[in-house]
Order: C-alpha cells, then sequence, then structure tokens
C-alpha cells in the first residue's frame, strides 16, 4: 500500500503483525500500577472498542500485557510501518488542504527527531502526549483524509470523537486535553484515567499540533538568559549558567546559552537522550567526572569562552561540589519535569538511572521519598551559592512548588501575595514585566512545503518587516525587537530546525500580523508554498498558570483561568484553523488551563481577513487581562492597541494611593 492508502485506510480490518521491542528507542518508563483488577478490566473494554470483535480475543492478552508491563495500553503493533515525519503537504491524501496541513503537523510532533517518546506518542516533558494509543492516531489522520472544509472534527483527549457538519469559517479540528472536573486534578487522578485510556496530559504543544522541535524553547531560553545576565548587569561572555534537564524541551538549554555567549552546564541522569543532543549538536561536551568538569570549567571562566556541557549526572552533585570549589555560578536554573515529579521527572541523587526507574514502578513509595529528600539537598546547595550573589530563577518546570511540598528551604522569610517562594519564577522577574506584558511572546510558523529555500524566504519577509516597524517602535519595546532581529538573522546560522522547516521568534500583535500578512502576499504570488501560523501556549494570552505564564499577575486572580478560556473561545471564531485547550502543560495536572491555535495561510483574501481579526484578539485579551492587574507595561501596551484600533475599548484600572489603605 502507498502512504495515502495506508492514511485512508485508518484502524485495518486485517490484523498487521505483533511489532518487537525496539529497545533503541527512547521509551517512556513504566507507569505506577494504579488500577484495581476490575478497573483493569474496563481498560481493556475501553481499549478493544477501537477494533471489530473478531479481533478481541487475540488483541485481549496483548494488550493486558501492556497494561501489566507498560502501565498503559499503547497498541504497538498498530505503529505504522512508514517513516514518521512532516512531508511536504502535497504528499497527504484528502479533500481540506487545511485537514491536510494539520496531518503535517501531527505527523511533525511523532518524528523521531522530535518526539521524546515517539512509540508511546509522547513529544516531549515525560508525558505530554499527541494521542494515547496507536488506534486513536489512525482514526484521526483517516478522518482527516475524509474532512471537507465544511466539516470539524473534535478531539477528547486524544480520541477522535468524530467529524461534526459545520462551516468554511469553523475551525477544522477542536481539541481538548485533560479537561477535568477540577476536583480529580490530583497526580493519582490523571495516572487512573490515563491508564482506563479515558485522558491524557497534552503538556501544550504537544497535544495541540504545534511542537517544532527544541527550537521553540531554545529561542525562549535565549531571550531568558540575555535578560537574566541584563538583570545582574553582566556580560554573558564567560559567565556560568548551571541548570538541569536534556529532554524534549530542557534539551534546548545547551544551545540556548551558546546562542546567548555564556557557558553552560547541564546536568542529565539519562544516557541515551545525553548521547542524542551531544550527536545533534546541542551540546559541544559532554563530562562524566566531577573532578573533569570542575577543570572544564575553571579553563572556560579563564578563557571567557561559549561553550556548553553536559554533565552525566545528577545536578544536586554539580551544585555541592561547586559549592566545595568556589566556583562562582552567575545564573542558575533547573529544567526537569518536575511537573511530572513521580513518573520519570526528576530522579533522585545516589541511585543509578537504572535503579530509580525499577524503584519508580515497583517501589513508588520509596522512590518519592529520595525524590524529595534529593529537592531538599539540590534547595539548600542553590541556597549556598545565592548566598554568594548567583542569580536563581524558577524556569517554570514546577521546581520551587515541589522542593515546598518537599520540606525544602525555598519559602520567603517575608511572603507577599503571589512572591511566597525564596527565588523569583522567571516570568515574575523577566518574561512577564519585559516580554508578556508589553505583549511580546512564541510567534512561529511552519513552511508546508518542506523546502528549506521557503523558510529562508520567510526568515528574510520576517526580518525585513521588523526592521521596518523597529524605525518607529517606542523606546520601551525597543530592546524585544532588537534582540528578536538578531535572532531571526542568526536563525540559519544557528541550524536551529528539527523536523518541520519551522521557525520562531517573539513578536507582539502588530508584528505578528504584519509577519503574517507578509507571508500570506508572498503565498498569493506564488513565492512560498503555504505556511501554519502558530505560537507555543506560553504566551501572553494562551496561558492561566499561577506559578509561570500569570505568575506576575499580583491582583489576586492568579488562580482563575478566565483568560484561556476566553482566548481559545475567541480564536475559534475569528478564523483559526484549529484550537486546543488544555489541563496541564509545563507545571502539570490541576495546575494550568492553558490553549493554542493553528492557523494556515493559503494567500486568499478569506486568510487575510482572519489573521487579522484572530491575532489581533489573541494577543490583546492577554495584554487586557494584565493590565486590569495593573502591571504599568501592559497599561501602556493596551492604550496603544486602543490607539490603533477604534473598535477596541478596554477597561482601564484606576491606581489608589497607598496612605488611603
Amino acid at each position: 500500500m502507498t502512504f495515502k492508502e495506508q492514511i485512508q485506510q485508518g484502524i485495518p480490518d486485517i490484523l498487521p503483525q505483533p511489532k518487537p521491542y525496539d529497545a533503541a528507542i527512547n521509551h517512556a518508563p513504566k507507569r505506577k500500577e494504579i488500577l484495581t483488577a476490575e478497573e483493569k478490566k474496563l481498560a481493556l473494554r475501553n481499549a478493544l472498542r477501537y477494533f471489530d470483535p473478531k479481533h478481541h480475543s487475540e488483541l485481549v492478552p496483548e494488550f493486558s500485557d501492556e497494561l501489566e508491563q507498560y502501565g498503559r495500553i499503547y497498541m504497538y503493533r498498530f505503529r505504522p510501518d512508514y517513516k514518521m515525519y512532516a512531508r511536504p503537504i502535497d504528499e497527504y491524501p484528502g479533500k481540506s488542504e487545511q485537514a491536510k496541513a494539520i496531518m503535517l503537523m501531527i505527523q511533525n510532533n511523532l518524528d523521531y527527531a522530535v518526539a521524546q517518546h515517539p512509540h508511546e506518542l509522547i513529544t516531549y516533558g515525560g508525558n505530554g502526549a499527541v494521542f494515547q494509543n496507536w488506534a486513536q492516531y489512525l482514526l484521526t489522520m483517516q478522518y482527516l483524509s475524509e474532512m471537507t472544509d465544511e466539516q470539524t472534527l473534535t478531539m477528547y483527549s486524544g480520541h477522535p470523537m468524530g467529524l461534526f457538519p459545520s462551516h468554511k469559517e469553523a475551525p477544522r479540528v477542536v481539541i481538548t486535553n485533560g479537561m477535568v472536573i477540577p476536583n480529580y486534578s490530583a497526580p493519582d487522578d490523571w495516572e487512573k484515567m490515563n491508564a482506563l485510556g479515558v485522558s491524557q496530559y497534552g503538556q501544550m504543544t504537544a497535544g495541540s499540533y504545534m511542537y517544532i522541535g527544541p527550537q521553540g524553547i531554545v529561542h525562549g531560553t535565549t531571550i531568558t538568559v540575555l535578560n537574566g545576565f541584563r538583570k545582574i548587569k553582566k556580560n554573558p561572555k564567560g559567565g556560568l549558567f548551571v541548570t538541569s534537564g536534556l529532554g524534549g524541551m530542557s534539551g534546548a538549554q545547551p544551545k540556548a546559552g551558546n546562542i546567548a555567549g555564556c557557558i553552560t552546564v547541564c546536568a542529565e541522569v539519562n544516557p541515551k537522550i545525553t548521547h542524542i543532543r551531544h550527536s545533534q549538536g546541542w551540546i559541544n561536551e559532554v563530562i562524566e567526572d566531577l573532578d573533569a568538569l570542575v577543570q572544564r570549567v575553571a579553563l572556560a571562566k579563564t578563557n571567557n569562552e561559549t561553550v556548553s556541557i553536559a554533565y552525566l549526572g545528577n545536578v544536586v552533585d554539580v551544585w555541592e561540589r561547586f559549592d566545595q570549589e568556589n566556583m562562582h555560578i552567575d545564573l542558575g536554573s533547573d529544567q526537569t519535569s518536575l511537573h511530572n515529579p513521580w513518573a520519570g521527572g526528576y530522579y533522585p541523587a545516589g541511585i543509578s538511572f537504572e535503579e530509580a526507574n525499577e524503584m519508580m514502578a515497583n517501589q513508588p513509595e520509596l522512590f518519592k521519598e529520595k525524590v524529595q529528600e534529593t529537592l531538599r539537598r539540590h534547595a539548600a546547595a542553590i541556597n549556598k551559592h545565592t548566598a554568594k550573589g548567583t542569580y536563581f530563577f524558577d524556569y517554570g518546570n514546577a521546581f520551587l512548588l515541589e522542593a515546598s511540598r518537599a520540606g525544602a528551604d525555598v519559602m520567603a522569610e517575608n511572603p507577599t501575595l503571589g512572591r511566597e517562594f525564596k527565588y523569583p519564577s522567571y516570568v515574575q522577574d523577566i518574561m512577564g514585566p519585559m516580554c508578556f506584558d508589553y505583549g511580546f511572546g512564541p510567534f512561529r510558523w511552519v513552511c508546508t512545503s518542506g523546502k528549506p529555500e521557503d523558510l529562508a524566504k520567510t526568515d528574510a519577509i520576517a526580518c525585513a518587516v521588523l526592521e521596518k516597524m523597529i524605525e518607529t517602535s517606542p523606546i520601551e519595546i525597543q530592546q524585544q525587537m532588537q534582540d528578536n532581529i538578531q535572532w531571526i538573522k542568526g536563525a540559519q546560522e544557528n541550524k536551529l530546525v528539527v523536523g518541520s522547516q519551522a521557525r520562531i521568534l517573539y513578536a507582539d500583535a502588530e508584528g505578528r500580523t504584519k509577519i503574517a500578512e507578509a507571508f500570506n502576499q508572498a503565498i498569493a504570488k506564488g513565492e512560498i508554498g503555504y505556511v501554519v501560523l502558530g505560537r507555543d501556549h506560553h504566551d501572553v494570552s494562551g496561558t492561566d498558570s499561577p506559578y509561570r505564564e500569570t505568575s506576575n499577575i499580583y491582583d489576586g486572580s492568579r488562580f482563575t483561568a478566565d483568560m484561556a478560556i476566553h482566548n481559545v473561545i475567541g480564536d475559534s471564531f475569528r478564523g483559526a484553523t484549529w484550537v486546543s485547550i488544555h489541563n496541564g502543560g509545563g507545571v502539570g495536572w490541576g495546575e494550568v488551563i492553558n490553549g493554542g491555535f493553528g492557523m494556515v495561510l493559503d494567500g486568499s483574501k478569506e486568510a487575510s481577513k482572519r489573521l487579522t481579526s484572530m491575532l489581533f484578539w489573541d494577543v490583546n485579551n492577554g495584554i487586557s487581562r494584565r493590565s486590569w492587574a495593573r502591571n504599568e507595561g501592559a497599561i501602556f501596551a493596551i492604550k496603544r492597541a486602543m490607539e490603533v484600533e477604534p473598535l477596541l475599548k478596554v477597561t482601564l484600572p484606576n491606581a489608589v494611593e497607598d496612605y488611603l489603605l
């Protein structure tokens, strides 16, 4: 069968042969035992409903075995034989170009070069899933190949509920992930529902088909590191940045450090992913011995080098040893997956990687004790460094939250509303006041032709737009504009593409709209193929996350999620090709609500109208919320937006003199 025929077939009527477990692939760890005997039967019933009853007797023992061995039913037998990657859009079958673009994006999320655990359909973060099982993937791709521009596909946590009649201006796909009743958002609730096959953790861009490999977080981390050094008033050259995690998202950190121009030490316990990142060129060197690491960093400091070093081991050992050696750390953070601390997101010190995985599955309570013990050590070592002048920030991975739950010394002595920890979230000190409040966030695009030359053309278009805009931009956003012009100019040189021909930069509503319109005109002229627009959920408006995206909201509303819900509703009727809303993402199940979108540009007047309407709303919804919280940058930005658009009228806050209170 051809590739197109396999897509159109969906779930095959004749069972494919079972596939051997490929040990060469990076696999998800075994999930903990959580279902009762009766619930295991229910999980099997749920999995088997995808298949004709004639196959049930053969599949029951196989699925039961998967559930016992891995804690989930992945349906490995149904993994496609074709290579998984983002093909040029014209290679996909279908009646809708928009649907073909979505198929391209789904396959990019599952590309072996992109996905963290591709056989378990997990893109990043240890549990950020595109689908729960391979039957869902096959059925979804079949639906997309059949869809017309007057239908909408509804996705329930990876399950394609079906195609429904709609209209051309409606989204082609509406996605929800993990949207459970609020009282059922504890970690064990997720474990149970995921094991039953009824809900999944979509992370942010994993379950919304908009992940573009590590490039997205490379850019965000580059901006963060640059602004971090600006905050401590130091040139990055020769400065030391210490962090940990080389998995899906966190693997971008050493590359970002190189672009920023500092020395980066990034610890990782998983040998396989460490060597993958080294082979991909995201890391310059790998060191496995602490003595050698100390000597190498000292030499790099002496020579003012720009170098990234992966330490194959636990980051706690690095923090403690650098303290003993009095090795000064300028910036410190952590990017392990602490939204998922008990299932592979964070590993205890003093135990080998293999022993830890065994303990995680078979002695979960002991594993939890060891993780919390390590978190206490981790925080204690950081405290010693910050006493010597290190600037430490929580990188939005729930490090401080989980450390506090473990009893670590991370709480502020004099907590104020929204500032309960010793150390700030990077959004509180850096990304919030410097970027999000002014409307700058992670705008991204994908060239559906798959041609590098199309990406180069879009880079040039975006750069020209930004250089024109900076000539008249206000002083308040000049630094943001310049950082992103420099980024886009160096994008080709830094070889950031992994998977699809994609790019990211931070832009405000004006920048996003002008760049998108310039792309649409180039498509209309036949200069480039179709372009998919999107963004990270980690943005101005898309996410309500009290310990990350909205951590610099101090009016008491940071635990509300009105903004994210309004954002996805507004995007859906203003022209998005697909929309998503998730529980979880970045900081954990039950800790955040986040939403995203995708939009296909085809060069038409209709696309121009849609992009203008939707992008303006998508950004300014968040600025208005931040303005109402009395954030000065956001008040400036929303006033400027109202001057540009007469139909925009936002409620502005009135200030109260302190002496009256």
